[in-house]
């Protein structure tokens, strides 16, 4: 693979990928694209909505096509959704397109962070941090199969994290065009 610009973040929900990747192009000013607010462009509804009509496979789909052309973008950030490595062909795109960064953060972590929003429709059960771990169980060893760097995000702050990663990334991630 030649070197690539770009940079795709991957992880549980919460874990900061909108908000680490925001701050990450903008640091290495480069476009910031967040794929599930690119799904709900694209479509004209909330991602739960989505699920309630489609179901999670209709979702997939649909995030699946979304990530075919938003990784064939160059010079982009971006940030996808949490189980978009479930499909093997979208592990393949972002290991073949870019520079994969997991932002690994525990279940218990994931929980407190996102207790309040009603918008994940994963979530939307009665225990939530029982389902981020089984979530955790089942995504954290693709996670790692496609990525070129993890790092735990720990309860530092976004500018720290930022910081680190930016002295982790590879030359090439780090220029722009």
């Amino acid at each position: 693979m030649e070197a690539s610009r770009n940079i795709f973040l991957v992880g549980l929900m919460g874990a900061g990928k909108t908000t680490v990747g925001r701050q990450l192009a903008q640091r290495l000013r480069k476009q910031f694209i967040d794929a599930d607010q690119e799904i709900v462009r694209r479509t004209g509804v909330p991602i739960s909505t989505i699920f309630e009509i489609e179901g999670e496979d209709g979702f997939r789909a649909r995030e699946a096509q979304t990530l075919a052309s938003l990784t064939a973008l160059d010079d982009v950030v971006l940030a996808t959704g949490g189980g978009v490595v479930l499909r093997p062909e979208n592990r393949a795109r972002l290991r073949a397109r870019g520079f994969v960064l997991y932002l690994r953060a525990q279940p218990r972590d994931l929980f407190l962070r996102t207790r309040q929003d009603r918008a994940r429709p994963l979530l939307q059960t009665g225990d939530p941090l029982r389902r981020l771990e089984e979530l955790f169980a089942l995504r954290d060893p693709l996670y790692r199969e496609v990525a070129d760097l993890v790092v735990d995000t720990g309860r530092q702050s976004v500018s720290a994290l930022v910081g680190s990663l930016l002295q982790q990334l590879p030359e090439a991630c780090r220029l722009s065009a």
